[in-house]
């Protein structure tokens, strides 16, 4: 498949400022388990930043995300998505994001995740979720594919059951990104199976 017909596909990549590779993502309003904890106070969802700030300031970033959920219908969804990860502009990054914005849709959609990181062993991929049901599927997880739990609490311990989580905390953060200016630069921590959990600072 040709690039130019892959992306007419999969719509586009998000390249976040903070982050060292690209990311794909889809309207947080659409979360399954995030759409209910929006409305919690207390909860890492209540304030969602991909619910303001640039995602509502600019129109056609809403609309190219759903546009992007609407292509999972596609039946050439994962070879576009392959092809655009294996890309020389993508793949020399070396690092993928799942969903800077919006969760994992259904078991149909973690399938085919899992199928796009079968066809890109050269990249480390990382997807954050806040849907609990995966736990059932992580024995079928590529190697190259490290999925974690979002707790979905505030100051809330990590699940134990999990192999990798992640919190969010008030005091006691070990993301390094703050001080920083805000991005990643050299830590790939996110990415790494070998750290069990990840704690983020509270917005």
């Amino acid at each position: 498949m040709l690039i130019k017909d892959a992306n007419k596909i999969i719509v586009s990549l998000s390249k976040p400022e903070k982050m060292p590779g690209f990311a794909y993502g889809l309207p947080a309003w659409e979360c399954k388990t995030g759409g209910k904890l929006v409305k919690v106070p207390g909860s890492v969802c209540f304030g969602c930043y991909a619910m303001k700030g640039n995602y509502t300031r600019f129109p056609e970033i809403r609309k190219s995300q759903y546009k992007r959920l609407d292509s999972l219908k596609n039946p050439l969804w994962v070879e576009a998505m392959a092809t655009v990860i294996n890309s020389e502009r993508v793949s020399k990054l070396k690092v993928f994001r799942w969903h800077d914005a919006g969760d994992v849709q259904d078991l149909d959609h973690l399938n085919k995740i899992f199928a796009v990181c079968k066809l890109t062993p050269q990249i480390t991929h990382w997807m954050p979720t806040r849907e609990a049901w995966i736990k059932d599927h992580l024995s079928r997880c590529p190697d190259n594919l490290i999925i974690r739990l979002s707790m979905t609490m505030i100051d809330q311990p990590a699940a134990g059951s999990w192999p990798n989580t992640s919190t969010v905390v008030t005091t006691g953060a070990k993301c390094p990104a703050p001080t920083q200016g805000g991005k990643c630069l050299d830590c790939r921590a996110c990415w790494s199976k070998d750290i069990k959990n990840i704690s983020y600072g509270k917005h």
